[in-house]
């Protein structure tokens, strides 16, 4: 059941992140950040220029939120445009490849902490 919070109590253990404030501190080249861990999950703030190299996660999907930019995510049998707001998970095990298609791309991507990276050529 829920229960309507009181409005003195207060959430403890909670932190604000301005998303756009972060971002704002990479200009160029490749940034990736873990900004929160959700349960066995971390949330990654990740700016880029440039083409990602082509890799899999054996243990995680892979979920990715655009916030600027459009970002090319490639698997081997599909190509995929995100604009700002749209998101699209990749399932473990799944090759792929994320490229930004303007002069850069800020995103959100959700996957389990400590994830392996696998690249592949």
């Amino acid at each position: 059941m829920l229960r309507r919070m009181d409005p003195e109590e207060t959430i403890l253990d909670a932190e604000l992140i301005n998303l756009s404030a972060v971002a704002a501190q990479t200009k160029t080249g490749y940034f990736n950040q873990v900004l929160a861990k959700v349960n066995d999950h971390a949330v990654h703030l990740s700016v880029m220029d440039a083409p990602f190299f082509w890799h899999f996660h054996p243990d995680s999907d892979e979920v990715f939120i655009v916030l600027e930019g459009v970002l090319l995510i490639e698997l081997e049998t599909a190509r995929y445009e995100l604009k700002a707001g749209e998101m699209l998970t990749v399932a473990a095990g799944v090759r792929h490849r994320t490229s930004p298609l303007t002069a850069r791309s800020v995103n959100l991507t959700i996957e389990k902490m400590n994830a392996e990276s696998v690249r592949v050529s």
